[in-house]
């Protein structure tokens, strides 16, 4: 899923007329430049095995390295596409840490997004 960027979306808000007990409303969408991030934050975590990734990340107290994969019942090369777009995201942090990768959650981000999903 591609998100459209701020030069792509239109800047005007939408409008539209509806009859509201008995009354003609006009009704606009306000502009919300936030609409995208939280966009982006909630496809990170739209997939059941994505969540489970995070929630994995957020029951640990430290970074997590070779656990990942023996935790999830999926394959290596599977495990390794959501970590991406988690890390795409910056919900998830990935360092290098010899010839492991070791993964925690970017609480800034995360806090961002509780954020973003109060303000809905």
């Amino acid at each position: 899923m591609k998100l459209l960027s701020s030069r792509t979306m239109d800047k005007r808000p939408a409008k539209s007329k509806k009859k509201c007990c008995g009354e003609e409303v006009t009704l606009s969408l306000p502009l919300d430049a936030s609409a995208e991030q939280l966009a982006k934050l909630t496809w990170a975590i739209a997939h059941p095995a994505r969540v489970r990734i995070v929630q994995l990340l957020l029951s640990r107290t430290s970074c997590v390295c070779g656990e990942i994969v023996d935790q999830m019942p999926l394959a290596q090369s599977t495990v390794s596409q959501h970590l991406k777009i988690l890390k795409e995201s910056g919900l998830v942090q990935g360092e290098i840490d010899g010839p492991r990768i070791c993964y925690c959650i970017n609480q800034k981000v995360l806090k961002q997004l509780k954020r973003l999903v109060a303000a809905l």
